[in-house]
C-alpha cells in the first residue's frame, strides 16, 4: 500500500501517528531559558490539533548558545523539570514528542526579532561572548543603539570538546524530560553550519579546510548525542541543504547529499532539510509552495536516509502529495501549523483520512 500524508511512521521502535511534523519555531518567550504557560499552549494545542511530531523551537545546550535572551534552554537539570509537564501533555494527546538542540554560535547574543534583532555587545548586562568556527562576527550591523556587535570568539580545542559533551548532556536532560525525538540543529547558520560551510569555516585545523573536516563537527555531535539517546528512538539532523550563494565558495545541495550517509552513519535517523541562514547576502530563488522540496528530494534520491521537506507547504492536497510520490517521508509544516494549530484534523477531513478522532473534535466539525 502506498503511504500517504496520514500513513503512520516508524523509526527504530518509534511510531509516529502521522506523516506531519510540527517545524521547530523560536517563539522568543522564554524566561532564562526556562519554559513557561506560552510552550505549553504553543507546543500542546499542535498536539491536540493532530501533528504527528510536535517538535520545539531551538533549545540551547549552554546559556551562551542561545539566539536571543527569549529562547528556549536545557542546560540544566532545572530546564528540564520545567518542559516536562509540557511533554507529558504533548504525548497524552498522541502525539511523539521532539526536541530540537541547538547551539548559536556566531549568530548568539542577538535582540529577538520584535525588539529590533540586532546585536547585543557582550559588555551589555543582556548580552555574551559568541563562539564560532571563526572569529568574524556575524555581519549583520551595529545594532539600533550604535554598540558593537556581539563579540565572537574562534573556537578552541577545549570549547570544540565542550560542545559536544554539552550537546550529549543536554541530550540525556531531554530523555529524562519525556522527548523522543532529538534532532540536532546544523542548519540556518547556527554554530554547526558555521563549522559545515567554507563562507564561515576559515580554520586550518582538523575542523577546518577539507569537507572531511569541516564535517567532523556535526558527525561527533550526532554521534555523541545518539550515545545516550536509546536505540529505540530516533535521532534527526536539521541541515540546510544550500548557503544560496552561489557566486562564492558556499555549502551546496552535492554537499548535503555527501554529508547525509556519514550522518547516517553517526547515528541519524532522519534528515530535516531546510536552508539558508549563513550570510545576509543570500539569495533565495522564490518562496512559492514547496519552494525547499527539491533539496529533501535531492538527499532522498541521492541516499537511503529519510527525509522531512518544508518550505511553503500549506495545502493537504500538495503535503499527501508529497509522501505517496515518495519525495519526502516527513512534511514540517512552521508558519502554516503557527496559523491553524488544526490543521493536520483539517487535512485529515479534506483528504477522508481514516484516523482516529479526538472525542472532542467530530468530523462534522470541520464541514
Amino acid at each position: 500500500m502506498t503511504d500517504s500524508l496520514f500513513t503512520p511512521f516508524t523509526l527504530r521502535d518509534t511510531e509516529l501517528r502521522n506523516r506531519v511534523m510540527l517545524s521547530p519555531m523560536c517563539q522568543y518567550s522564554a524566561n532564562d531559558g526556562f519554559a513557561n504557560d506560552w510552550h505549553r499552549i504553543h507546543l500542546g494545542s499542535r498536539a491536540v490539533g493532530g501533528a504527528g511530531a510536535v517538535m520545539t523551537e531551538a533549545t540551547a545546550v549552554e546559556e551562551r548558545d542561545r539566539i536571543t535572551p527569549g529562547c528556549l534552554g536545557i542546560w540544566s537539570e532545572e530546564h528540564a523539570e520545567a518542559i516536562e509537564p509540557i511533554i507529558e501533555f504533548v504525548r497524552s494527546q498522541g502525539a511523539t514528542p521532539g526536541i530540537q538542540l541547538a547551539h548559536a554560535g556566531r549568530k548568539g547574543s542577538h535582540r529577538p526579532p520584535a525588539e529590533g534583532g540586532d546585536p547585543i555587545p557582550a559588555d551589555d548586562p543582556e548580552g555574551w561572548e559568541a563562539i564560532s568556527a571563526t572569529d568574524a562576527p556575524y555581519p549583520d550591523g551595529d545594532g539600533a543603539e550604535g554598540g558593537e556587535p556581539a563579540a565572537t570568539r574562534r573556537m578552541d580545542g577545549d570549547d570544540v570538546d565542550d560542545v559536544i559533551e554539552s550537546f550529549a548532556d543536554a541530550a540525556a536532560r531531554s530523555l529524562d524530560a519525556g522527548f523522543e525525538i532529538a534532532e540536532v540543529h546544523a542548519a540556518h547558520g547556527y554554530l554547526l553550519h558555521q563549522f559545515l560551510s567554507p563562507v564561515t569555516n576559515d580554520r586550518d585545523d582538523e575542523y577546518g579546510g577539507s569537507f572531511e573536516n569541516r564535517t567532523r563537527l556535526v558527525r561527533e555531535v550526532v554521534a555523541a548525542v545518539r550515545d545516550v539517546w536509546p536505540d529505540g528512538k530516533p535521532v534527526f539532523v536539521r541541515v540546510s541543504a544550500t548557503d544560496w550563494l552561489p557566486d562564492r565558495d558556499s555549502w551546496d545541495v552535492d554537499d548535503s547529499v555527501r554529508l547525509a550517509p556519514l550522518l547516517a552513519d553517526a547515528g541519524a535517523d532522519l534528515i530535516d532539510v531546510s536552508g539558508g541562514g549563513i550570510h545576509p547576502d543570500q539569495r533565495i530563488p522564490g518562496t512559492g509552495p514547496g519552494y525547499q522540496v527539491p533539496y529533501a528530494e535531492a538527499i532522498r534520491e541521492g541516499t537511503d536516509v529519510p527525509v522531512a521537506a518544508v518550505g511553503g507547504i500549506t495545502e493537504p492536497t500538495h503535503a499527501d502529495a508529497l509522501v505517496r510520490n515518495g519525495r519526502a517521508d516527513l512534511v514540517a509544516l512552521g508558519r502554516e501549523l503557527l496559523r491553524h494549530p488544526y490543521w493536520p484534523l483539517e487535512a485529515a477531513h479534506e483528504l477522508d483520512a481514516d484516523i482516529e478522532w479526538p472525542v472532542q473534535y467530530r468530523r462534522g466539525r470541520f464541514d
